[in-house]
């Protein structure tokens, strides 16, 4: 049975980060990733850290923050800020034990198109990476083109992808070509929608064929943990927030079961 991983959810309603992590915990999970965006947050992502290995949750992958991403296709010395800013993060990441880091390739609806001053930002990024023995997973987003273009001049072994199922629902209208993602997928985000919004639903409760997307990753050889990527808030605020992940760690097994049948 493979693994199953939750993110430590900065933007749950109603709730503090210590009750979600304690809640995480109470569910069942060993396995969780970090939201590493360099937020004023009332507990800092490197304290949020020491909560998770205080109470033994193993800390997969941290997600980086992706404001001002689009800049990076940009001429100018903010585009070159980034490459820095990013450097910096993987060099704390590292530093807090974690060796796999998860990444934006755009942000929002209007972006550069992908270019060479991009390319060459992103390949002295996953280089300094790759001398810290860390990977690096860009990930689906909105626009299509991104993550092609990137992978097909990087052939790096630490850099990979993350597929977002929620994203390939609502954003890619499930039209996504996992074959040139073979071998290359290294962490998921796992969550639901309707296709009206990003809802970040638990699986089940909105109309991705979960089936078909699972058994994508198995032969695509995704090995990882089942990760999901969920929201506290909206109706399921109607349920205490312990139910909300006992509930996400039994429809995470559910996942599992389908990408672990022969």
């Amino acid at each position: 049975m493979s693994e199953l991983a939750v993110v430590i959810q900065n933007k749950n309603k109603k709730v503090n980060i210590t009750d979600t992590i304690n809640s995480i915990k109470k569910a069942g999970f060993n396995n969780v990733f970090v939201q590493w965006y360099d937020k004023k947050w009332d507990i800092s992502q490197e304290d949020q850290v020491k909560i998770c290995k205080k109470l033994g949750l193993n800390i997969i992958f941290a997600h980086l923050g992706y404001q001002n991403m689009n800049l990076i296709w940009e001429e100018g010395i903010d585009g070159d800020n980034l490459v820095e800013r990013y450097k910096n993060d993987i060099k704390n990441c590292k530093e807090n034990g974690i060796s796999l880091v998860v990444m934006h390739l755009a942000s929002k609806e209007t972006v550069p198109i992908y270019n060479e001053i991009g390319l060459d930002r992103i390949k002295k990024i996953v280089e300094y990476a790759k001398m810290l023995n860390v990977r690096v997973a860009f990930e689906n987003t909105k626009i299509k083109g991104y993550l092609e273009y990137v992978l097909e001049n990087i052939k790096d072994s630490n850099v990979g992808i993350c597929f977002d199922a929620g994203h390939y629902h609502v954003h890619f209208d499930d039209e996504f070509n996992f074959n040139l993602f073979k071998d290359r997928i290294f962490a998921v985000h796992l969550h639901d929608n309707d296709k009206t919004d990003d809802l970040h639903l638990l699986p089940y409760d909105g109309t991705i064929n979960w089936e078909y997307v699972m058994n994508k990753l198995k032969e695509c050889n995704y090995t990882g943990p089942i990760t999901l990527e969920l929201w506290y808030r909206n109706d399921y605020l109607n349920m205490t927030l312990d139910n909300f992940y006992r509930t996400g760690y039994e429809r995470g097994i559910r996942l599992s079961k389908i990408i672990n049948q022969r």
